[in-house]
């Protein structure tokens, strides 16, 4: 009995992978009374031209002010945020429907659409999608917080304009029922809503803002507003934090002056400025550091010159330092905007510094008159 000899063909399956790129295109058409026969949102999108990490790199959607566009947020950001994929849609009528706007669109639905589109593009971290708003945008961004519930999410910034009264009040947050309406209690915000408790909040005010009041009430917008430092507490409380709202005038650093409330670790800020509204480069480099620029496609080798060693870099808990003579030194790290976190003499040839208080993010490490930069990690 002969045997039958079968042979098995393997055909490879050739998966046509996703790259987002400058030119991509990417299809967010929604239709609502407005625009009956549907509506386009025009998306620009800036990919940097760093080496892709090894798990994509983190993507940035920037949300414009009332009157904005797209592309003019890709400018503005695409230097403060440079080792992030950039992608900046632009609002019917220039607006995004809060409360009061020209647009009465679906623009929860179209970000909604957009992160999970993002997440299919595989130069893209489906984990490190991150959200910023300007004015208006900045109340859409709070809506994203307050509604969506995709946990790839893990940062949202709000730049000059936090909490409005209908998105949190009587104790709760509150997303919108079938449409906003400015005739109605709240505007339409009607629906409790209870925010994810995994991301973290950046929250940006200035105190003499002409248009977004810092201590809350009624504004030029047509709005009223929590008090910038109630807004953020509530978020805080939210995240899990149990104590006592910050008091007094928050930590000063950089130059020009702002001052930070810091809650859980860092993971929820407020920074209160006084750049009306706008941001200041203080603002802007916390931008950056809070987004942790760079963190994973930044090559930082440890510091070693002709007399000193720093090792090791990235950081976790303890950093040493090694130092081949007896003189004294002064060790500081300073924030990006000019903070100084931490100092201390070193006087012996081999010093271990505890560095496990600061938040995960770059720092710049000072000995004498050698400056390295310095990253922590969890």
């Amino acid at each position: 009995m002969k045997k039958l000899s079968v042979l098995l063909l393997i055909v490879p399956i050739i998966v046509n992978a996703q790259i987002l790129t400058n030119n991509t295109t990417i299809n967010l058409t929604k239709s609502w009374p407005q625009q009956p026969n549907g509506y386009t949102y025009p998306v620009d999108i800036y990919v940097p031209t760093v080496n892709t990490p090894s798990n994509g790199h983190p993507v940035c959607v920037i949300l414009h002010g009332n009157g904005g566009n797209g592309s003019q947020m890709i400018n503005q950001f695409s230097s403060i945020l440079e080792c992030h994929a950039l992608v900046a849609p632009t609002g019917y009528m220039n607006s995004w429907n809060v409360c009061a706007e020209n647009s009465d669109g679906p623009d929860i639905e179209m970000v909604n659409d957009l992160v999970d589109s993002l997440q299919l593009y595989t130069n893209i971290n489906p984990n490190k999608i991150r959200i910023i708003g300007f004015s208006n945008g900045a109340g859409l961004a709070n809506n994203v917080f307050i509604e969506n519930a995709n946990s790839g999410i893990d940062i949202v910034c709000a730049v000059v304009s936090h909490l409005n009264e209908p998105q949190y009040h009587s104790g709760n947050f509150y997303t919108i029922g079938s449409d906003t309406d400015p005739s109605t209690e709240y505007c339409g915000y009607n629906v409790l809503s209870n925010p994810l408790p995994t991301r973290k909040y950046l929250s940006i005010s200035n105190d003499n803002d002409p248009i977004i009041p810092y201590l809350g009430g009624n504004s030029l917008v047509g709005l009223d507003f929590l008090n910038a430092e109630d807004a953020a507490y509530a978020i805080a409380q939210n995240q899990g934090y149990t104590g006592d709202i910050i008091t007094g005038p928050g930590l000063p650093f950089g130059n020009p002056v702002v001052f930070e409330y810091s809650y859980l670790s860092g993971n929820v800020v407020h920074i209160r400025g006084n750049a009306e509204h706008s941001i200041n480069t203080s603002q802007s480099e916390y931008i950056k550091s809070f987004f942790n620029d760079c963190l994973n496609t930044t090559n930082i080798s440890d510091l070693d010159i002709e007399n000193i060693k720093v090792y090791p870099n990235p950081v976790s808990d303890v950093l040493t330092i090694e130092i081949d003579h007896s003189k004294e030194q002064m060790l500081e790290i300073y924030s990006l905007t000019g903070a100084l976190l931490l100092r201390e003499e070193i006087s012996s040839k081999n010093r271990s510094i505890v560095v496990s208080s600061l938040k995960e993010g770059v720092y710049v490490l000072k000995i004498g008159n050698e400056i390295v930069k310095l990253i922590k990690s969890n």
